[in-house]
């Protein structure tokens, strides 16, 4: 055996949590655990020992990408064998995150960042997105909800945490295709500002604006949400759905002193963002392919920024396997028009995309990641419900 199937069958006995067999370049195979084999992976080319050593993320997941690994079995399944394992490099993204130069996020990086992901085209989303183009975490209220029913759902439950009134200002920070603005205004009757940085998100929401004739009542901006701060606007409601993920740790202060400023007095926020257990930087193969400048705060670093600048937390819900069955229903709609995707994208892209969605998918399910929901108040605010019956009363 050749030092570099030495190396290999070292690292991958030590990775995954069930029986594996792994199929190298030179055609031999080999079994790694007790019991019946649960998937299989082809080594199609050697993959440099040292890369894997200083960073299995990235150099695994370009090797996926470029076709010099593949599995036989499903993708998300695989992965999830990895994050049961306790001792796997997936438990342990910190340890090489730390060899890499984190930029900060200006004005500038961070509209470049958000429009290389969300700017790959209208066109591109709808295909594996549902029709509201939400692309967030939904809520899925019963089993068998469909993702479209469960993104409905989400939109609603956010709303009623706001505790909407008629005439009330509602501020989305990062509102993407706009659902959430288009449903406030027209159940709530708010009015609503929308901003994104995604210049083909613009174009759709303001689409939209005009197809549910709520011109005047809703509006989308391209703007940074530090943008709006310095020109001094007020809202009673400001609400944010997946976009602090985006702001890097050294802004999450910034953030939150901006939404304090930008809040009336007694005024209702709703964040609803991945969160990690412990800080710690995101894995280098998603923020150079899928996430560039992106940072997953942790619970305490969002509720110390909370404190210090006199937010209430009222609320905090964790919505984590809903997460998983988002991730797992947009995988499987991807898969199921990957003829259409193939007109638009390479291969290379697909195999990158067909990663992201599973290994977002297992990392909710077994891996280091959450998801949550704050509701929190500029200073004290005696008028909210006491109880939560209110959100589930239709």
């Amino acid at each position: 055996m050749g030092l570099d199937k030495i190396f290999f069958r070292k690292f991958l006995q030590s990775a995954f949590s069930d029986t594996v067999a792994v199929k190298y370049w030179d055609g031999s195979e080999e079994k790694y655990g007790e019991g019946d084999i649960k998937f299989k992976v082809c080594m199609n080319k050697p993959i440099s020992e040292k890369d894997i050593l200083r960073d299995p993320f990235l150099t695994l997941g370009e090797a996926y990408m470029d076709g010099i690994l593949d599995f036989e079995g499903n993708i998300r399944e695989i992965l999830e064998s990895v994050y049961k394992n306790r001792e796997s490099f997936l438990n342990k993204a910190d340890i090489f995150s730390k060899v890499y130069k984190i930029l900060p996020n200006t004005l500038k990086r961070s509209k470049t960042d958000v429009q290389y992901h969300y700017d790959q085209g209208n066109d591109f989303y709808s295909l594996w997105l549902d029709k509201t183009m939400s692309y967030s975490c939904a809520y899925f209220k019963h089993e068998n909800d469909s993702l479209y029913q469960a993104q409905l759902n989400k939109v609603d439950h956010i709303l009623k945490k706001l505790n909407l009134k008629e005439g009330q200002t509602l501020l989305d920070i990062g509102c993407g295709w706009g659902e959430l603005i288009l449903m406030a205004a027209k159940k709530y009757g708010v009015k609503a500002v929308g901003i994104t940085l995604s210049k083909e998100q613009l174009k759709k929401a303001n689409e939209r604006i005009e197809e549910n004739n709520l011109q005047g009542k809703v509006e989308v901006k391209l703007a940074d949400y530090r943008e709006l701060a310095d020109k001094k606007q007020k809202f009673d409601r400001i609400v944010s759905v997946g976009m602090i993920e985006h702001v890097g740790r050294k802004n999450l202060s910034t953030y939150m002193e901006d939404v304090r400023d930008m809040l009336n007095p007694g005024g209702v926020s709703l964040l609803h963002c991945i969160t990690a257990q412990t800080e710690g930087e995101v894995n280098e193969w998603i923020k150079r392919y899928i996430f560039p400048g992106g940072y997953i705060p942790s619970i305490r670093e969002l509720v110390s920024l909370m404190a210090d600048n006199d937010l209430h937390l009222v609320d905090a819900e964790s919505l984590r396997l809903h997460y998983f069955k988002t991730l797992k229903c947009w995988a499987e709609n991807f898969e199921g028009a990957i003829d259409e995707v193939k007109k638009m994208k390479d291969t290379r892209f697909i195999r990158m995309w067909r990663l992201y969605l599973n290994a977002c998918a297992a990392s909710f399910h077994y891996g280091v990641v959450d998801i949550h929901q704050f509701v929190f108040t500029k200073g004290l605010n005696n008028e909210l419900p006491m109880t939560r019956k209110y959100l589930y009363e239709d």
